[in-house]
This record gives C-alpha cells, structure tokens and sequence, in this order.
C-alpha cells in the first residue's frame, strides 16, 4: 500500500509546496511578547502565591529593591576612609537616575566592620523584567565606578536576582540553539556518511524548530500559559532531538527499502507505511506524556509541557510529511556515495546481529547480570538531597550571588531575602512583637499597610532554600497558626522554596502516576499484548532510577552540586520515559512485524539487526542534543541534560539492545500474550520468505519479506 503523498513526482511536490506555503503562512502570524521571565511560580493554593496576589494590591506593590554591598577587596575591615567612601557610592548610585535617593534610608554597617549595605528602591516596576535590568546595569556601573581603590561595591537583593537570572537566558537560546544544531549536524554526517544527506533532515528539523516556538509564542497568550525562557531552551532540545530521532527511523527503512523496489515512489511508499505506526505511537505518547504537566501545581511545568507538546506535535509533522517528499524529490543520488540498489545486501546489522545472537544463547544470564547492574546504579538515589538555596542555582555565580556571599559575612543570611509575613492589621503589633522574639528572627519591621491587611518583613538568620530556612518557615506558619486572630500568611522567597519543595512532591506523584498509564496504554494498544507492556514499561522505570543514581554520585563528587534541584527529578522522569518508550516502540513494532512470519525468536534478532544501528545512532544523537542543556549556567538545566543523557545512553546501549531482547528470547511466544502476531499469516509469510545473508556471517531464514515486509 503506497502513502498517497509519494504516489508519484507530482504528489510529492504538491505536498512540499502546500507545505512550504502553510510553513510561510504560520510564521507570518502576528505574536505577542512572552510575559515570563523567571523560572518557577506555584498555584493560588500555596501560601507563597497568596501573599503575592494579596501584594500586588498594596501601593508599593511595584516598587523594586535591590542592596548595595560595600566591603574592602582584601576582606579587612573597613576604616574610617572606607566608611567615609560608602557615602559618595550612595550619591553615585542617586545620580545614575535609576533609584530613589539612597540617603532615605541610611548606609548600614556590619558589627563586625566587614560589609556595610545601603537599600535602594529603583524606579521600574517590578513586573518590567527588562527595564528593572537596565536599571541594575545602569546601578551597578554607577555604584562600581564611585568606589575608591581597594574597595567592592556590588548589588543584591531581589531586583538584581531577577535580573541576573533573566540575563543567564539574553542570548542563551540562540546559543543553546547553534550547539544543538551543530551536534545535531556532526552525528548525522558521521551516522550517513554522505555529504549531502545531512543536511535535509537537519534543514528540515530546523525550520520546525522554529516554527514551533513561533507557534508557541501566539498560542501561549490565547490560552493563558506562561512560557518561561528554561521551557523554551528545553523545547528546542526536544524537537531537535525527538524529530531527528524520526527521521533517522525513516530514512533507514526507506534505505531498505530502497534494495528491494526500483522506484523511490514506491520504496518510500512502503517505508512511509511501515513507519508511521510507529512515528506517531511514539510522538503521541510524549505529547500524552507532556501534556500531563497541565495538572501540576507548578506554573513552570505547565508552561514547558504545552510548549515541548506543541514542539513533538510538529516534529510529527516534519517526519510524516515534509521528510519523505524530500528525500523523494531529491533521489537515490542523496545517498552518495553509499548508494543503495536493487538487490544490494545490507551492510548494517553486522554487529547487533552477534550481539543478538550471544544474547540468545544466555538470555537469563546476560539479562539478570544487566538487571543487577542497573539496580546497583540506582542505590546512589538513596543518599540524594533535594533542594538548592537561592545562591546554589547558578553554575557560574552571578554578582547577585557573590554579593549575597559577601553580604553574609557581617549580616543575617536571610538579610536579601526577606520573610513576607501578612496579618490582620488589627493584630499587626502584637504579631510583630511576638514573630521578633521568635528564634532565628533578627528582624520584625511592619512595611506597609492596605485594606485592613499589614505586612511584616522578617530577616532571618537562614538563606533561603537552605534546610533551616525551610524549618524556620515551617515552624513560623505553625506559630501562625496557633493564633487564629492573626490570620497570618507567609510568604517571600524563603517561602517560596518550602512551597515548591510541597508542589513537587505532588506533581511528581501526580506526572509519575499518569505517565506510567499513559505509557502502558499506548503500549497495550500498540503491540495488542499484556506482558510486553508490562515489562517495557519496567524496563524504562529501572532506566530511570539507573541514571538518576549514577548521575546523583556524579553532581555531588565530580560537579559539587550540593542538591538535586526541585525540577530535576520530574524533569528528567519524563523525559527519559517519554522518550525511552520511543526506543521501545522502534524496536518492538519491528519484532512485531517480523514474528508474524519468523516467530518471536527469529523476528526479535531480525529487528535487532534492523534497528539497532538506528535506536543507537538516535540514543547517541539524543544524548548530546541534552548535554548540550549544560551550556546554560543554571544548576537545574545542567543536572537534568546529564541525567537524561546517561538515560538514554543506558537505554540504547543496554535496556533496549540486550535487555529487552533477552526477555523475548526468555518468553518467546508468551512475549506477546494474549495475542499472537500475524498468527493467521504466518504460514503464508514462511511461503513468500527467501533466505537473507546474515550480516554477521550465518544463513538466517527471514526473506525480504519478512525483515522489510
């Protein structure tokens, strides 16, 4: 049966210019400008989000702030002259014209002598990410070129956290997109070895890329979804990676096919048609699996999974349409100078053909020894901490950060992130008395009032994230709590990162649970069988746990990251699952096809010389497009592109090759049980098969028609 899109060399070009013309029209779309800047956000029901809203009422609501830390480059105390340069940096920092007069709120300086700090207001308000980073740039050159020799002026605080953090994305997308594309580019050259082949399914990929995140930036308004830079950079890794993982299944069908059909009309017919099954099986399950993120109580989530399903969504596309009339209209000659022909041998499969073959020899040996491997890699998950404080989010420190460090060193950790303490202002004395007696409160200051509702900032002795920050805000909502007449809510970073570490823990129950029935379903109805699902599915999970523990002892005694962050665990569930279950299908659906005329043993080392080349070429590819995730210098975008890359490395090169194999080769028939693939026609399938040169040397009885169908 050939796809209709192929028939011929005016279908073919019918279909590529509708195509180029719908590709015109969506990038003519007009779009607004995303309004996310930041990483993160949780739902209305945590306090953290409740204090947030309740502010934005307040009349300082868009007011930002930001801390000047002075301190001497040779860590000393500071003298009188220093003292007296604190003052003319203060002026400095009122001349640039970004900030309130610092004099309003007089330098402060630390017992010890070895910081002072002055806290200024800028002029932007606070939900104007790129103008509150003009104005710390602006601050931060005014306040740098005011101090004397031998002494450090640097800001802090929340303005300059935000924008630090929105500069690690200015221009980070471009060159996450160049190293991506580049690798990508690299490891097709190497896998085709043409030097032309390349470059369609990478021009291909690249342009919906693009056109995806285009589409992303017109959709997210409509539907009220924030998008935030990390989503961005992670969808143009997936696209990347899932479409060309699409791609690399169909050109090596359509190259097999190639050998047997004369006509490249017909030989993408035909590949096209045993492709697609799997294509889409594959792609629906991590859009399924993506759009899961919908239901979490954490805002960035949803912002990544309707971004990256948009993302899978077109690389779909991209395969069923765009790359087959392509390589078509482009001929055999693409292949050059490795030309397939008519009635040429395959030269793949050499080596996961023997492979196959030692495996079926040992089956319960080679697979309980990778099993066993797999679970001793995982153990490192018993000893993970989860969870980085605001200063260990960055790979490469920022000055909000190293000013946060030199801050601490004379003041409260928590002096630049301040507890949010909203009460009823009927109650605010009271409340501010008794939270400022509280152990590891420094400060109790009431700020601001509005509406019958006062707000108290706390500094603390603790940085956010930290472990005791997290026991003091815990402890400070029980001690809330057990005065009712307060009606106190807490808020603030520190708050924040209690809040997120509560959101994940239900989100990742939430993902986890609806993935792994995403995931079996798609499976059950895929493969038509109960126990091929079951053990597909835990072998993808035992890949999960695998790379999550190896990854862990690498963060914390190679890297120096002292957490996994927040993020990282769910992140990389699912798309190790996701995409692991890609793998699966590709090799599987192959089997599938092959048992119906070979049996289950036969079929399974047919499709282990069929695709092996291809499920490693595309394990490897996807790999590097995530490691790639670690040229951002964000902890949490590092962590997840390592741990998804040894995922799928582990998945490729030994779940999906050995494992999985030998579990069929283990089960044979009952592989597939309760069904019975091509039962009806195996018979008639052994008739029409021709004997195939084994690639790996030995007289294999599986046809054309049983390997290619």
């Amino acid at each position: 049966m050939h796809a209709g899109i192929v028939r011929s060399a005016k279908a073919a070009w019918i279909t590529l210019l509708l195509g180029l013309a719908v590709i015109v029209g969506l990038f003519a779309l007009p779009v607004q400008e995303n309004e996310a800047s930041t990483v993160g956000g949780l739902s209305d029901k945590y306090q953290t989000t409740q204090v947030q809203e309740l502010l934005e009422e307040f009349p300082d609501a868009q007011q930002s702030t930001a801390l000047i830390v002075v301190s001497r480059t040779d860590g000393a105390a500071m003298n009188d002259a220093d003292r007296a340069a604190i003052a003319d940096i203060s002026a400095a920092a009122a001349e640039a014209g970004v900030s309130t007069p610092p004099a309003q709120v007089p330098p402060i300086v630390a017992d010890n002598g070895l910081v002072a700090l002055v806290p200024v207001t800028l002029q932007a308000a606070s939900d104007d990410g790129d103008a509150v980073g003009d104005e710390v740039e602006s601050l931060r050159e005014a306040i740098s070129g005011a101090a004397p020799e031998g002494i450090t002026a640097e800001l802090t605080g929340g303005a300059a956290f935000t924008a630090d953090l929105a500069g690690v994305f200015s221009g980070a997308n471009f060159t996450l997109l160049t190293v991506t594309a580049a690798v990508v580019a690299l490891l097709l050259l190497i896998t085709y070895r043409s030097p032309w082949l390349w470059m369609v399914p990478l021009a291909i990929v690249a342009t919906v890329e693009q056109l995806a995140l285009r589409m992303v930036d017109f959709l997210a308004p409509v539907s009220g979804i924030e998008v935030d830079p990390s989503a961005v950079g992670i969808t143009s890794v997936l696209v990347f990676g899932a479409a060309t993982n699409y791609a690399l299944l169909l050109i090596a069908r359509y190259r097999e096919e190639l050998r047997v059909h004369e006509s490249v009309f017909e030989a993408m017919g035909v590949a096209l048609t045993r492709t697609r099954e799997a294509i889409i099986a594959s792609g629906g399950t991590v859009i399924l699996a993506l759009l899961t993120l919908l239901f979490t109580d954490t805002l960035s989530y949803r912002g990544l999974g309707f971004s990256a399903a948009v993302g899978i969504v077109f690389a779909i596309l991209s395969a069923l349409f765009l790359l087959p009339v392509a390589l078509v209209l482009l001929g055999r000659k693409l292949f050059w100078p490795f030309v397939p022909k008519v009635g040429d041998a395959a030269r793949e499969g050499k080596f996961w053909g023997r492979l196959g073959e030692a495996t079926a020899r040992r089956p319960k040996t080679i697979a309980g020894i990778a099993v066993v491997v797999l679970l001793v890699m995982a153990t490192g998950l018993f000893s993970a901490k989860i969870g980085l404080s605001e200063n260990e989010q960055f790979t490469e420190k920022p000055q909000a950060v190293t000013a946060a460090e030199t801050l601490a060193t004379g003041f409260p950790a928590g002096s630049t992130s301040p507890v949010i303490v909203l009460v009823n202002s009927d109650s605010a004395d009271a409340a501010a008395a008794e939270l400022g007696g509280l152990d590891g409160v420094e400060t109790a200051t009431i700020s601001s009032e509005h509406n019958g509702l006062t707000r108290i900032d706390l500094v603390s002795s603790y940085e956010a994230g930290s472990e005791e920050a997290n026991t003091f805000v815990e402890e400070l909502r029980t001690d809330l709590g057990a005065h009712p007449e307060y009606e106190g809510i807490v808020g603030g970073e520190a708050a924040e990162r209690v809040d997120q570490l509560a959101a994940n823990t239900h989100d990742v129950i939430l993902v986890v649970s609806l993935v792994i029935v995403l995931v079996f379903l798609v499976l059950l109805v895929l493969l038509r069988s109960l126990v091929a699902p079951v053990l597909l599915v835990a072998s993808v999970l035992l890949t999960f746990f695998a790379s999550t523990g190896i990854s862990w002892l690498l963060f914390v005694n190679v890297l120096g990251f002292p957490a996994l962050d927040t993020l990282t665990l769910l992140y990389s569930f699912l798309f190790l699952v996701a995409l692991g279950v890609d793998y699966n299908i590709f090799l599987v659906t192959r089997a599938r096809e092959n048992a119906a005329a070979l049996g289950t043993r036969k079929g399974m080392l047919a499709a282990l010389r069929s695709t092996g080349g291809v499920i490693t070429s595309a394990g490897i590819l996807l790999a590097a497009v995530f490691a790639v995730l670690g040229v951002l210098p964000l902890v949490t975008l590092t962590q997840v592109g390592i741990t998804v890359a040894i995922g799928v490395l582990l998945d490729t090169l030994v779940v999906r090759t050995v494992v999985v194999p030998a579990l069929a080769f283990v089960l044979g028939e009952k592989f597939w049980w309760p069904g019975r693939p091509g039962a009806k026609n195996r018979n008639h399938g052994r008739h029409e098969a021709q004997p195939e040169q084994d690639p790996a040397g030995d007289r294999e009885h599986a046809g054309q028609a049983g390997i290619t169908g």
